[in-house]
Protein backbone atom coordinates (compact mmCIF):
# COMPACT_ATOMS: atom_id res chain seq x y z
CA UNK A 1 0.00 0.00 0.00
CA UNK A 2 1.46 3.37 -0.68
CA UNK A 3 1.71 5.75 1.90
CA UNK A 4 3.76 9.61 2.10
CA UNK A 5 7.19 9.59 3.08
CA UNK A 6 8.75 9.89 6.74
CA UNK A 7 10.45 12.73 7.70
CA UNK A 8 13.83 10.55 8.74
CA UNK A 9 13.83 9.58 5.27
CA UNK A 10 12.82 13.22 3.78
CA UNK A 11 15.43 14.38 5.92
CA UNK A 12 18.23 11.97 4.71
CA UNK A 13 17.27 12.69 0.99
CA UNK A 14 17.73 16.47 1.39
CA UNK A 15 21.79 15.74 2.56
CA UNK A 16 22.50 13.79 -0.72
CA UNK A 17 24.58 15.15 -4.00
CA UNK A 18 21.20 17.42 -5.57
CA UNK A 19 23.52 16.81 -9.02
CA UNK A 20 22.29 13.03 -9.25
CA UNK A 21 19.31 12.77 -11.04
CA UNK A 22 17.57 10.08 -8.84
CA UNK A 23 18.18 12.99 -5.87
CA UNK A 24 16.30 15.12 -8.11
CA UNK A 25 13.15 12.44 -8.57
CA UNK A 26 13.34 12.01 -4.84
CA UNK A 27 13.02 15.95 -3.74
CA UNK A 28 10.39 16.58 -6.72
CA UNK A 29 8.01 13.34 -5.40
CA UNK A 30 8.82 14.58 -1.55
CA UNK A 31 7.61 17.74 -2.46
CA UNK A 32 4.69 16.74 -4.24
CA UNK A 33 3.45 13.86 -2.33
CA UNK A 34 3.74 10.72 -4.52
CA UNK A 35 4.44 7.85 -2.96
CA UNK A 36 7.62 5.47 -4.61
CA UNK A 37 5.19 2.68 -5.69
CA UNK A 38 3.48 5.07 -7.73
CA UNK A 39 6.62 6.30 -9.40
CA UNK A 40 7.91 3.16 -10.17
CA UNK A 41 4.25 2.18 -12.31
CA UNK A 42 4.88 5.33 -13.78
CA UNK A 43 8.87 4.35 -14.57
CA UNK A 44 8.54 0.49 -15.29
CA UNK A 45 10.60 -0.77 -12.73
CA UNK A 46 10.14 -2.07 -8.89
CA UNK A 47 9.95 0.05 -5.77
CA UNK A 48 13.27 -1.04 -4.79
CA UNK A 49 14.94 0.33 -7.63
CA UNK A 50 12.77 3.58 -7.49
CA UNK A 51 14.78 4.11 -3.71
CA UNK A 52 17.75 3.21 -5.12
CA UNK A 53 17.60 6.26 -7.31
CA UNK A 54 16.60 8.20 -4.69
CA UNK A 55 19.68 7.34 -2.98
CA UNK A 56 21.98 8.78 -5.62
CA UNK A 57 22.10 5.35 -7.70
CA UNK A 58 23.11 5.93 -11.14
CA UNK A 59 20.07 5.26 -13.55
CA UNK A 60 20.17 3.91 -17.11
CA UNK A 61 20.30 6.67 -20.06
CA UNK A 62 16.61 5.28 -21.18
CA UNK A 63 15.67 5.40 -17.39
CA UNK A 64 16.93 8.72 -17.24
CA UNK A 65 15.43 10.49 -20.06
CA UNK A 66 11.92 9.35 -18.60
CA UNK A 67 13.32 10.43 -15.50
CA UNK A 68 13.68 13.95 -16.63
CA UNK A 69 10.29 13.33 -18.65
CA UNK A 70 8.34 12.67 -15.52
CA UNK A 71 10.05 15.65 -13.41
CA UNK A 72 8.97 17.96 -15.85
CA UNK A 73 5.46 16.60 -15.77
CA UNK A 74 5.74 17.02 -11.77
CA UNK A 75 6.80 20.73 -12.42
CA UNK A 76 4.18 21.07 -14.62
CA UNK A 77 1.28 20.09 -12.19
CA UNK A 78 2.47 22.21 -9.38
CA UNK A 79 2.24 25.20 -12.06
CA UNK A 80 -1.23 24.19 -12.49
CA UNK A 81 -2.36 23.94 -9.15
CA UNK A 82 -2.95 20.19 -9.29
CA UNK A 83 0.39 19.28 -7.07
CA UNK A 84 1.32 18.88 -4.69
CA UNK A 85 -0.94 16.05 -3.86
CA UNK A 86 -2.99 16.15 -0.78
CA UNK A 87 -4.49 13.09 -0.85
CA UNK A 88 -3.21 9.46 -2.10
CA UNK A 89 -6.24 9.50 -4.33
CA UNK A 90 -5.10 12.77 -6.08
CA UNK A 91 -1.56 11.09 -6.39
CA UNK A 92 -2.67 8.10 -8.02
CA UNK A 93 -5.10 10.36 -10.39
CA UNK A 94 -1.73 12.41 -11.48
CA UNK A 95 0.31 8.78 -12.24
CA UNK A 96 -2.71 7.75 -14.02
CA UNK A 97 -2.56 10.87 -16.42
CA UNK A 98 1.12 10.75 -16.33
CA UNK A 99 1.38 7.40 -17.27
CA UNK A 100 -0.84 8.78 -20.64
CA UNK A 101 2.18 11.33 -21.07
CA UNK A 102 5.49 9.37 -21.04
CA UNK A 103 4.45 6.28 -22.92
Amino acid sequence: MPRFYSERFMLAVHQLDGERLGVQLAKACIDNNIPATYVAEVMGVSRMTIHSWFRGKPLRDKNASLVKHFISLLNEGVATGVLPAQKMTEAKDFIDKSIIKLR
